[in-house]
């Protein structure tokens, strides 16, 4: 047998993703993939993490987020490479309502009766009730949301209905992202603070469709998402941000919302003109703002010393 070693390193890549995937595959059909592997994935994260290593992005991130715009966290990530993140083309439950929180993920598959009977029987020894769409409900925590790949398929791949979508906000708080359909939108409007990016509504119920893994990496669309991403969804789409760069997405949007605020300021009482503004600025208009920060403290979303920090790193 030929060593890996004298194989191209093209060839030798191929191999090793290879094998890399077949082994995802192998442990994540119906089920969760180790925390090892979770924890390998998201790597790049050093922050606190749950018991199955999903990445644990703090509470009050999650909240600053909401006023966070898809545009502004679509620019930060491209800037550090990670174009694959934001889907549109959804329809959503209530417009105008934006919707944050960590994924928990799952995908679903044409299902197939040997298949569906092992992964159901298996669910079954592990204490799991009900058809395999409930599965990920189980795992919900406050703070997260239920994002699904279901292929895009509309009748007979409606994963929730009202009765689902009221255990999804008891549990998490918040909502679901199907890449498929959903059912009874109008009770699912009954829940109060509950909200759904999905492909589309249809009547039926779901049909010859199984889970086949449970946070696992997914596709939603032209993203890839990992559990634990933060999930930024508004009118114009959804966005998943890699956990170790929520903070960076967050405050960054943050710091530019001040400025702005600033600049209205200095525009509005003659203090600059617009070509000073939208111009780099000078170190005049820096210390200007840095003395604006310091008399309006009740306008900053985060701490002092955290913007202080951030500012230290920016080029303006």
């Amino acid at each position: 047998m030929m060593m890996l070693s004298s194989l191209s390193a093209h060839v030798r890549g191929f191999i090793v993703t290879f094998f890399f995937t077949a082994s995802l595959v192998q442990t994540s059909y119906g089920q969760t993939i180790s925390r090892e592997e979770l924890i390998f994935l998201t790597s790049a994260w050093t922050g606190e993490r749950f018991a199955d290593g999903r990445p644990k992005v703090p509470d009050d991130l999650l909240e600053r987020a909401r006023n966070v715009r898809i545009e502004e966290a679509w620019l930060v990530l491209k800037n550090e490479g990670y174009v694959n993140q934001f889907e549109g083309e959804w329809k959503t439950l209530r417009a105008g309502k934006p919707m944050t929180g960590r994924a928990v993920t799952a995908v679903f598959m044409p299902t197939r009766p040997d298949v569906e009977k092992n992964i159901k029987d298996r669910g079954a020894k592990e204490g799991r009730l009900g058809n395999t769409n409930s599965w990920p409900i189980d795992k919900l925590v406050k703070g997260d949301v239920y994002i699904a790949d279901g292929s895009g398929k509309i009748d007979g791949g409606t994963l929730i209905g009202d009765n689902l979508g009221n255990s999804i906000y008891a549990k998490s708080g918040n909502g679901v992202v199907f890449n498929s359909s959903a059912r009874d939108p109008e009770g699912l409007m009954e829940i109060q603070g509950f909200n759904a990016w999905v492909r589309d509504w249809h009547p039926s119920f779901l049909e010859q469709e199984v889970l086949m893994g449970l946070n696992v990496p997914i596709r939603m669309g032209k993203a890839l998402v990992l559990p634990g991403d933060l999930v930024l969804a508004r009118d114009e789409g959804v966005i998943f941000i890699p956990a170790h760069l929520a903070q960076q997405v967050v405050i960054t949007a943050e710091f530019l919302s001040l400025r702005d605020k600033f600049a209205i300021t200095m525009l509005r009482n003659g203090t600059y003109t617009p070509g000073q503004i939208d111009s780099q600025w000078t170190d005049k208009i820096k210390d200007d703002f840095i003395h604006w920060l310091d008399k309006n403290p009740g306008m900053l979303p985060m701490k002092r010393t955290e913007l202080d920090e951030y500012m230290k790193k920016r080029t303006w």
